[in-house]
């Protein structure tokens, strides 16, 4: 047997054991917003797999079942939370405006892990900024990275 041979067995052996994708140890919250993207990133990721072993690509097909696998569990995982009733303190779902320190004003709304986006304005609850800004109220003030920044509005 060639050592080329054998090569290509261990190649092959590594795409069909790719390491899962790390879970968040925080409980996956999610907004229904987020739970429809979680539901249309496993329906995405199940067509990936179904195409890659209908063309024998082995290699994308072993990404797309680890894919599958991770989006599946945060699915099995999510725990949908209702927007708030009430906006005078900040909490998952709220969106909340601060100005720092600088004069920067920016908005976040406080969203799940998966769903989170900061340059689009989502923060994931678990971010330093979220756990900092929950349970605050207008007027308070916050540590913003390297700054403070005080909430102007909260919705």
């Amino acid at each position: 047997m060639s050592r080329a041979f054998v090569k290509e067995q261990e190649d092959a052996e590594t795409f069909e054991t790719l390491p899962d994708r790390a879970l968040s140890p925080h409980p996956n919250f999610v907004t229904a917003e987020g739970f429809a993207a979680l539901e249309a990133e496993l329906s995405r990721a199940q067509h990936d797999f179904d195409a890659a072993q209908a063309a024998g690509d082995r290699a994308l097909a072993a990404k797309a079942a680890r894919d599958v696998r991770y989006f599946t569990a945060r699915r099995a995982s999510a725990q949908v939370i209702a927007p708030p009733k009430k906006s005078d303190r900040v909490q998952f779902g709220s969106t909340a405006t601060i100005e720092r320190e600088d004069g920067r004003r920016q908005t976040f709304r406080i969203v799940g892990e998966d769903e989170a986006d900061p340059t689009h304005g989502t923060l994931s609850h678990a971010s330093p900024l979220a756990r900092a800004l929950a349970g605050k109220r207008v007027g308070d003030t916050v540590q913003a990275g390297n700054m403070e920044a005080e909430i102007t509005a909260i919705e």
